[in-house]
C-alpha cells in the first residue's frame, strides 16, 4: 500500500467512524475504499470491521450521557446483540459472498421506511406494555439485526434505529446512545472471531481503527445536538444512499 492508499484509507475511517457514531453505514465508506486499494473483498470485509470495531465504541462513550438510566435495557439487549453477531460472523466466512447479496438492500430500505414512520407507527402500534423494556419482539429483532452486523454490517445503525425507535419509548437520540452500544457489541464479537480465524490485513485494519476512532468522538459530539427530526432525516437519507450505492 502506497502513502496515498494509506491517507485515502485513513480518511475514509474517519468519515466511517463519524458517520457511524450518528447514523451507521460508515462501512459503504471503507469497504469500497479497500476494494479500491487491491483487498479482495472477503479479506477487506474482514480487516474492515475489525478496523470500525475501535470507532462504534467511540461513539458510545460520546453518547454516555444519554446512556443514563438505560443499564437495564443493555442488560437485556447486548446478549441478543452478542449471539447475533457470532453468527453473522460465522455466516461471511461459511456462506458465499452472494448469499446476503439479494436481501441486503431490502433490508436497508426497510429500515429507512420504517424510521421515517416511526412517529405514525408508534401511535398506531400503541406503547409498549412496558415502556422500559420495549415490545416483545424488540430482542428477537435485535438478534436478527446483530446477524447482519456480524456479515456485512452497513445500515446495521440504520436498522437499529428503527427497531429501537418504534419498540421502545424513549427519546430518539437515547436510543442512538443505545444503538452504538449494541452496534460496538456485535463489531467486536466479530472482530475477535476474526481475529482468531481469518485472515487480516492489518495495516488497512489499523489505519481505519485510527480514524474511525476519532471519526466516532467527533460524530458523538456533533451527533448528539441533532433534533429528533433532524436525526430521523439523516438516518433516512443515508439508507437510501447505501442502497443506492449497493444497487448500483
Amino acid at each position: 500500500m502506497t502513502w496515498f492508499e494509506a491517507l485515502f484509507v485513513l480518511v475514509a475511517g474517519l468519515g466511517a467512524g463519524t458517520i457511524n457514531a450518528v447514523v451507521g453505514s460508515g462501512t459503504l465508506l471503507t469497504f469500497p475504499a479497500l476494494l479500491a486499494v487491491g483487498l479482495p473483498p472477503i479479506l477487506a470485509n474482514v480487516s474492515n470491521n475489525i478496523g470500525l470495531a475501535p470507532g462504534t465504541a467511540a461513539g458510545a462513550i460520546g453518547y454516555r450521557r444519554e446512556l443514563e438510566g438505560q443499564r437495564g435495557r443493555m442488560l437485556r439487549l447486548i446478549p441478543a446483540s452478542l449471539l447475533g453477531g457470532i453468527v453473522g460472523a460465522v455466516l461471511l466466512l461459511k456462506l458465499p459472498g452472494s448469499a446476503f447479496k439479494a436481501v441486503v438492500p431490502g433490508l436497508i430500505l426497510l429500515g429507512c421506511v420504517l424510521v421515517a414512520l416511526q412517529p405514525w407507527l408508534s401511535k398506531r402500534i400503541g406503547a409498549p406494555e412496558h415502556t422500559h423494556r420495549g415490545a416483545w419482539w424488540v430482542i428477537p429483532a435485535v438478534f436478527a439485526t446483530g446477524i447482519y452486523g456480524g456479515y456485512f454490517g452497513a445500515a446495521q445503525g440504520v436498522l437499529l434505529m428503527a427497531v429501537l425507535g418504534i419498540g421502545m419509548d424513549a427519546d430518539l437520540q437515547r436510543m442512538n446512545g443505545l444503538k452504538n452500544v449494541l452496534a460496538t457489541v456485535v463489531n467486536s464479537v466479530a472482530a475477535v472471531l476474526f481475529i482468531i480465524v481469518a485472515d487480516v490485513d492489518w495495516l488497512a485494519a489499523g489505519l481505519i481503527a485510527v480514524g474511525s476512532t476519532i471519526g466516532g468522538f467527533v460524530g458523538a459530539r456533533y451527533g448528539r445536538k441533532l433534533p429528533p427530526t433532524g436525526l430521523r432525516v439523516l438516518i433516512v437519507v443515508i439508507g437510501a444512499v447505501a442502497v443506492v450505492t449497493m444497487v448500483f
